[in-house]
């Protein structure tokens, strides 16, 4: 037997209406669309979402960084740390590519992210160490600083 749905509050949606919604930041970066709305299977509440940027990268932001969904887009809060960004010194200069995020395991809070510089070469540095994220990671350092970190 079939109910008809009636008096459903206009601010309430389902989650499907929010997948293939572009992912933007307050600066306009897009960072891919939404593949999947986590829900909390105790709480009810949306816990994250996945998002899909490009070939085989899927990525989850909690819901931490979102601010709000549009009828066209979802606004993040804050800029994502992801890996495969460019990395750069507080003058610009490029360092590497963020290869891992390092975060903790009961609370999923990033605590460090794994940087390749080189053929061979990798290096851990804390989220502390990070001036700004957006399109590109820009550190605290500078290049020759950078090198000098253990």
């Amino acid at each position: 037997m079939s109910v008809k749905l009636e008096n459903i509050p206009k601010n309430m949606s389902i989650a499907d209406d929010f997948v293939g919604k572009k992912v933007k930041d307050r600066e306009g970066i897009e960072y891919g669309k939404v593949k999947h709305i986590h829900i909390n299977q105790k709480t009810l509440a949306v816990s994250g979402v996945t998002i899909h940027q490009g070939f085989h990268r899927d990525y989850f932001l909690s819901a931490d960084y979102i601010d709000k969904f549009t009828e066209e887009t979802l606004l993040l809060s804050q800029s994502p740390i992801r890996t495969g960004v460019d990395v750069v010194d507080i003058d610009g200069h490029k360092i590497g590519k963020i290869t891992r995020l390092v975060r903790h395991p009961d609370t999923n809070e990033l605590e460090s992210v794994e940087i390749h510089d080189g053929i061979i070469h990798s290096k851990i540095i804390h989220k502390s160490e990070i001036w700004g994220i957006g399109e590109k990671i820009i550190l605290k350092t500078t290049k020759e600083e950078y090198k000098k970190l253990a």
